[in-house]
């Protein structure tokens, strides 16, 4: 028989990455921890972002709020030491992180520059690289990793363009995340909502048309909102999902079964 210990996170402690205001996933996932008993550490991008972040990581307790733009050299390894001084150990952490240029972005993928291909896939893909590499010691007991992608990394949609290979280089690299830190016992999940409408799909040119597209196809005849995602996102933290990882966890109504 299963004991309440499967489903709660009373005493666990984590880090989420990338909410950007009330609407994010990042910050339904947060939700979703807190719900079940965990501590949270809530990072926002920049002073100018921190008054749209601040009333979310209120709402969950936030025990640590601290800067963390990945491409500002040390402000990602400064919250890490902040939770190593303040908890000494981590149990799970959200990377909901993704930037391309927009001129980048919104043009077609083989017109897209070098610059801007390349300062994409650092910020969306390899950052979860790096917040994986600085977790592994706090996680000397396991823990989870949770990326956000999209179903455009498998498929190809109209108007993601660049940010589908990129999404793809994200899932691959939480499959290598996921074999190379099992044995330490952390897995690592990429988590696919379907298309919500958030601050960061505001930047694909025609988004509107492809969650309209979403809801009419998928099976259950809605989308997933962000507290949708964040309770599996909890589900999967807790020892309910001990024995998944690497895989890419759809959460979109069954959106990407449709042909």
């Amino acid at each position: 028989m299963l004991d309440s210990d499967y489903f709660n996170l009373d005493g666990k402690k984590g880090l989420v990455l990338g909410i950007a205001n009330e609407h994010s996933i990042a910050y339904g996932c947060a939700r979703g921890f807190r719900s079940l008993g965990a501590d949270l550490a809530v990072t926002y991008l920049n002073e100018t972002a921190r008054p749209y972040v601040e009333p979310a990581a209120a709402a969950v307790d936030a025990e640590i709020f601290l800067p963390c733009d990945v491409m500002v050299p040390g402000e990602l390894e400064s919250v890490f030491a902040a939770i190593r001084e303040r908890w000494g150990r981590l149990d799970f952490v959200v990377h909901s992180i993704a930037f391309a240029p927009r001129e980048d972005l919104q043009g077609r993928l083989i017109d897209s520059s070098a610059e801007g291909f390349g300062l994409a896939v650092n910020v969306s893909a390899h950052s979860f690289l790096r917040v994986a590499h600085l977790a592994e010691p706090l996680m000397s007991e396991g823990g989870s990793l949770f990326a956000l992608t999209f179903y455009g990394a498998e498929k190809v949609l109209p108007t993601y363009h660049l940010m589908g290979p990129i999404k793809a280089a994200l899932e691959a690299a939480v499959r290598y995340t996921a074999a190379e830190l099992g044995p330490q016992g952390i897995r690592a999940f990429a988590v696919s909502p379907g298309p919500l409408p958030t601050r960061a799909a505001s930047g694909l040119k025609g988004f509107d048309v492809l969650i309209a597209a979403a809801r009419q196809r998928a099976p259950l005849g809605r989308l997933a909102d962000i507290d949708d995602v964040g309770a599996v996102v909890a589900m999967l933290a807790t020892r309910t999902g001990a024995m998944l990882t690497g895989q890419t966890i759809y959460v979109d109504g069954g959106f990407h079964i449709m042909g």
